[in-house]
């Protein structure tokens, strides 16, 4: 049985947007059938902000692997981009995360879903409002287009595609 899940695709060194297509590329090989894809946003750096802007985008797709095993692949992806977990909100080649799996609920050591940052984060709504903006979000209980509604992030997102 499949699960849709959504993930939030970012980059801020080298090429972004041909990491960002290469990304899409790995993952329909690796994790699931991609379904959908917003367009590419870039904002300011977030955390550490004396570094370059990131372009980010939402995905979702539907996978046969369990909430693990997706997690996984999208480290995997990162890796395979040159991804080095040196310093917390570094820049990055690639990351990968998983903001939310179906209506899943996960909290391990290593994997905490839905992705506990996503209701204060502009760059993670914007895109994932344009791709699915009457999700509900399975603890908070309202859609992602009223999170992004009353989100505190004042960080501008601006899209550069479509």
């Amino acid at each position: 049985m499949s699960t849709r899940a959504y993930l939030l695709l970012g980059s801020n060194l080298g090429d972004r947007v041909a990491r960002l297509a290469q990304a899409r590329r790995d993952l329909a090989a690796t994790a699931g059938r991609l379904v959908a894809a917003s367009a590419l946003y870039e904002t300011a750096a977030w955390g550490v902000e004396d570094q370059p802007a990131f372009l980010n985008q939402a995905l979702v797709i539907d996978t046969e692997l369990d909430a693990p095993a997706l997690l996984a692949a999208c480290l995997a992806t990162e890796q395979q981009q040159g991804r080095e977990r040196l310093v917390r909100w570094a820049a990055r080649t690639l990351d990968v995360d998983i903001l939310l799996f179906g209506q899943e609920i996960v909290a391990t050591p290593s994997l905490t879903v839905p992705h506990p940052a996503l209701p204060g984060r502009r760059f993670a709504l914007v895109p994932l409002a344009e791709v699915a903006p009457q999700l509900v979000h399975p603890q908070l209980h309202r859609t992602i287009g009223q999170l992004l509604a009353d989100c505190p992030d004042p960080l501008a997102v601006t899209r550069v595609s479509h």
